[in-house]
């Protein structure tokens, strides 16, 4: 593809969006056209996240030059203006209609390109929310939740995030895994927290190795390993997973066990629990119950009879949003209020699963104050035979690296630790006299 035929298609996949996540557009974009070539897609899907990353600053600096709403032509020149340091000249030529290039600019496009050039615009100084790249409804809480590191917290949601690999030790262990994967040409490091973890040297096609197909690795963030690491699941232990969705931290659970015990998966859509199947088979943890289940209380059988339950919570997933730049923009106030009741609903159902003296570990994706210690102070109020367990604690009893902070709670930030964001509480159920 020539430099103008990727633009052509970058705004072809922007302008088939909408409100739909990115993702599964590019992906269902390039595999209705596989003539394209693999450095092209990657060059392509590489132009298209980054864009997102910049959507707030191109949509300011848009408004501030034309006065209205930019429609994907103008965000693509926008950005290639204003971060590829692309000149009006140079501009013209990319968009010159030959081949499979862009449309040969309006002139009102050729106008708003001069505009772009004024260094007056380019200096101008955004709002906070806009500078960060986040809906100026959530620059508060981050506020709320980091004080003056806000800013840092949210620049570190901006960045690419890295690939770590959860290392299966049903079939081997952390030094074999990496050995496989060098073989293959696969260069990893031990991730610093996780002693599961390997973090891959660049972008590769890790579903294609023989270690992910036969199960030896798992793609799993570090901070996504550290919460199931936290649950404790030892050998001979009742577990139970009840949002356990296409099963990654399943799978984390019943590594840790051994294989021995009974570890249950549960979520409200049976499909998503058949999608874990094959996951399941190729890791070797066939001893994985699943089962659906849209109400938890009304499950007599399973009252009680856990000795953790993991609750990996519906959230706005802003922890993810280096994954996902385009998530943060189609997350809504109603849409958290929303998340927040199914936190609240979920965490007290799953209560009645705990054993007296076993414990609830709630785990969410988010940075939100309102999504993690708020609603883990709301259940504690709400719920008095639970308490809270340090998950200091519990760190020091599982894990060899030191403690990265929090009392009684953990969140982990891509800015502090370099993993996704993720908080963890603990909560133990008091024996009954």
């Amino acid at each position: 593809m020539t430099p103008g035929a990727r633009l052509q298609a970058v705004i072809e996949i922007l302008d088939g969006l909408g409100q739909n996540p990115a993702e599964p557009v590019v992906n269902d974009y390039l595999r209705q056209r596989r003539y394209i070539g693999s450095k092209d897609r990657k060059a392509v899907t590489a132009m298209t996240f980054d864009l997102l990353r910049h959507r707030a600053r191109i949509a300011w600096w848009l408004e501030r030059a034309q006065g209205s709403a930019a429609e994907a032509r103008q965000q693509v020149l926008a950005y290639l203006a204003l971060y590829a340091e692309e000149t009006p000249e140079s501009l013209r030529g990319l968009f010159g209609g030959a081949g499979y290039a862009p449309a040969p600019l309006t002139p009102d496009e050729a106008a708003l390109v001069e505009r772009l050039d004024d260094p007056a615009l380019r200096e101008a100084t955004p709002p906070a929310w806009v500078a960060h790249e986040v809906p100026e409804w959530i620059m508060p809480r981050l506020e709320a939740a980091f004080g003056s590191g806000a800013g840092g917290e949210a620049a570190a949601l901006l960045q690419e995030a890295p690939t770590d690999l959860r290392v299966n030790t049903l079939l081997g262990s952390r030094g074999a895994a990496q050995a496989a994967l060098a073989e293959e040409g696969i260069k990893t490091t031990p991730t610093p927290l996780s002693p599961r973890g390997l973090r891959v040297d660049g972008r590769r096609a890790l579903r294609a190795s023989l270690a992910f197909a036969a199960g030896l690795v798992e793609l799993q963030d570090e901070g996504s390993q550290l919460a199931a690491l936290l649950c404790e699941a030892r050998p001979g232990l009742a577990v139970a997973d009840v949002c356990a969705g296409a099963g990654g931290k399943t799978l984390a659970l019943a590594a840790e066990m051994a294989g021995q015990g009974r570890l249950l998966a549960m979520d409200v859509v049976q499909l998503r629990l058949d999608r874990s199947a094959l996951r399941l088979r190729r890791a070797g943890a066939g001893f994985v119950e699943r089962r659906a289940a849209k109400d938890l209380g009304a499950a007599e059988d399973l009252q009680a009879a856990f000795d953790r339950v993991l609750v990996d919570a519906p959230c706005s997933g802003s922890g993810a949003w280096r994954r996902h730049p385009d998530a943060r923009w189609r997350l809504t106030p109603e849409g958290l209020e929303g998340y927040k009741a199914t936190q609240r609903e979920v965490l007290q159902r799953a209560a009645r699963l705990v054993k007296p003296g076993g414990r609830l570990v709630y785990v969410t994706c988010s940075l939100l104050p309102e999504e993690n210690a708020d609603q883990a102070a709301a259940f504690l109020a709400d719920t008095p035979d639970f308490a809270a367990l340090p998950v200091a604690a519990v760190w020091r009893a599982v894990l060899e690296a030191p403690y990265p902070g929090g009392d009684p709670y953990l969140t982990l930030t891509p800015a502090r630790h370099g993993t996704d964001g993720f908080f963890v509480a603990i909560f133990e159920r008091r024996h009954t006299a």
